[in-house]
């Protein structure tokens, strides 16, 4: 199992524009080779941003990679985005691979 997470951290207010944006996106994932499961999570929120994570599991880092290069991959990422000044900074991806 191969777990990617994409942290995103959000301007307290863009909270609900951002969810919107990921509610009403296409995946793409349905039917890609090696996809498990796809959630969103809300983190804690301080005085500046709420911290969110989008959370994909595969069947292994090859089934990812795979997607990352494919045009269900270029077809997600091209659609619509949350508004400008949203986040605070770049999302920051972490990958994960099972051990037990």
């Amino acid at each position: 199992m191969f777990l990617a997470m994409n942290r995103f951290k959000i301007y307290k207010g863009f909270e609900e524009g951002f969810e919107t944006v990921w509610r009403e996106r296409e995946s793409f994932l349905s039917g890609v080779p090696g996809f498990k499961q796809f959630a969103l999570l809300r983190g804690q929120t301080n005085d500046e941003f709420t911290l969110y994570a989008s959370h994909s599991v595969w069947e292994s880092r090859d089934a990812f990679d795979a997607w990352t290069q494919s045009d269900s991959f270029r077809k997600a990422h091209g659609q619509r985005s949350a508004p400008k000044g949203t986040y605070v900074g770049h999302p920051q991806l972490e990958t994960f691979e099972q051990v037990l």
